[in-house]
């Protein structure tokens, strides 16, 4: 009598296609993935645009001067001016792309960490010439002036400047709008006298 072999999947056949069905799936939607960090990048521009606004509410109040703190070593201690009297939500300050914690409404931010870089030291009348003026940006690499080419965000999703892992990030210019950027600058970002760029905590 002949015995009837059965075709089938083993268990570890069944494991390892799992497996692959989730590893794939975490490289096209999870939080790494570029179709992810564009989203994020979305909302991370919306964030920029209502602090644009806490912005001009101050400037409006101290002759167009944005918040400034002297000897300031990061951007939470300049930003913080604008909490709670100018923007009490104090979640415009962390990008959805990264993976900073929530700061609860209202509370210093000196006492937290947030996720964007801030050019202290510029005035809300400034305009903009051929060359960009940038108020406000995500986290970036360092706090230098960078040329055209050089990067600015981080190229491999490592810190710093990973606030959207290799994808780039965000610049909030002086007229309010919100520019995207890759890694590698198009343009130059100087830093003129007077203003000095400030990363948030590490």
């Amino acid at each position: 009598m002949k015995r009837c072999r059965c075709t089938g999947f083993s268990l570890i056949e069944l494991l390892v296609t799992v497996a692959l069905i989730a590893i794939l799936s975490a490289m096209m939607y999870g939080f790494a993935s570029g179709r992810h960090q564009r989203n994020q990048k979305e909302l991370c521009a919306d964030n920029l645009q209502k602090i644009y606004l806490a912005f001009q509410i101050y400037a409006n109040d101290d002759k167009s001067n944005l918040p400034y703190a002297t000897n300031a070593q990061t951007s939470e201690e300049p930003l913080n001016l604008l909490v709670p009297r100018y923007s009490a939500d104090t979640s415009i300050f962390i990008c959805p792309g990264g993976r900073d914690s929530d700061i609860p409404s209202g509370e210093p931010l000196t006492s937290h960490k947030i996720s964007y870089a801030y050019y202290m030291g510029r005035q809300l009348k400034e305009t903009q010439d051929s060359t960009p003026v940038v108020l406000l940006s995500d986290r970036q690499v360092n706090t230098d002036a960078k040329r055209a080419g050089e990067f600015v965000f981080s190229p491999d999703g490592r810190s710093p400047g990973n606030n959207h892992h290799k994808f780039g990030g965000n610049f909030l210019m002086m007229d309010g709008s919100v520019l995207p950027s890759g890694s590698q600058l198009n343009f130059t970002l100087g830093i003129p006298p007077g203003v000095v760029l400030l990363n948030p905590k590490p």
